[in-house]
């Protein structure tokens, strides 16, 4: 046999019992037995036979009798009401509560999401709204023509290339030979020149291939990007790398008045693979 079937056994068995034990109460009772009595509680029966006492000495129930004064000052004592908490609250106003802690935090939170939407919104105005006097974008005064002449070309005829970091240009010279047939010709991308002096062009630092900055390398006389290769020559030209096209440039021209080269950073210009390039690259070995 399963456990199962000896525990539908055994509660049925324990049924068995508990109906025998049942019907064998019931049948010695019997049907003249009496009711079911016991003894009683001896303070109980103590205080039935006083109680009883009581009453045969007085001869009746005891009634309370009061005097007529007090009859009259009971009559005319109106009942009090019973005591209600509730209508002895006092109503206390906005100003003498003050500011309640929940009132704090919601204020709270307030005043901190108008700072933010204040400061988001002063943000998104200052990188919308056009920058319409100085810094990048606009036009950079980068110095005298002549001095940045003196300070580019060195005694030997080599080159050292002026970094403007307010327009994010290299400086550099061109003759005025070498522009004929060039990707430069006719484009506003050199100033400065005439009676014999270069031109001046402003080259932007970035390389064309995936925007890092381009530094220059005096030995080879060129610009090496030192992410991923890409080569030019001191006029910007494509030389090697997975670069595109040559440097971008900004346009520039000469203020009359101070001589000062004016590079216009707002303005970018671009140009193919040179074919035919203005200045050898290299000249000496390479930096990357």
């Amino acid at each position: 046999m399963t456990a199962t079937t000896l525990f539908i056994l055994g509660l049925v068995g324990a049924g068995l019992l508990a109906a025998v034990g049942i019907v064998t109460i019931a049948v010695r009772r019997g049907s003249q037995a009496g009711p079911i009595t016991g003894e009683l509680d001896r303070l109980a029966v103590r205080r039935d036979r006083q109680a009883r006492t009581e009453r045969e000495a007085g001869g009746g129930t005891a009634v309370a009798v009061l005097a007529p004064a007090e009859a009259e000052e009971s009559a005319a004592a109106p009942e009090e009401p019973p005591h209600d908490p509730l209508l002895e609250r006092e109503t206390v106003s906005s100003s003498e509560m003050g500011v309640t802690r929940r009132s704090f935090f919601n204020r709270s939170l307030l005043v901190i999401f108008g700072i933010f939407l204040g400061q988001f919104a002063i943000a998104s105005l200052a990188f919308l709204w056009p920058k319409l006097k100085g810094g990048f974008g606009t036009p950079i005064n980068v110095g005298n023509v002549d001095d940045l002449r003196a300070e580019i070309l060195q005694g030997d005829g080599s080159i050292v290339p002026k970094f403007v970091a307010a327009a994010q240009s290299w400086i550099v010279p061109i003759p005025d030979n070498a522009i004929p047939g060039s990707s430069f010709e006719g484009l506003p991308v050199f100033a400065g020149g005439g009676g014999g002096e270069p031109e001046l062009m402003a080259l932007w630092q970035r390389c064309v291939h995936l925007g890092c900055r381009v530094p220059s390398c005096v030995p080879s006389q060129g610009f090496e990007c030192p992410c991923h290769g890409s080569r030019y020559n001191f006029h910007g030209e494509y030389e090697a790398g997975p670069a595109p096209r040559n440097m971008d440039r900004f346009a520039v021209e000469v203020d009359g008045d101070t001589g000062a080269l004016i590079v216009q950073t707002g303005q970018v210009i671009q140009t193919p693979r040179a074919k035919t390039k203005t200045i050898r690259y290299p000249q000496g070995p390479s930096c990357v």
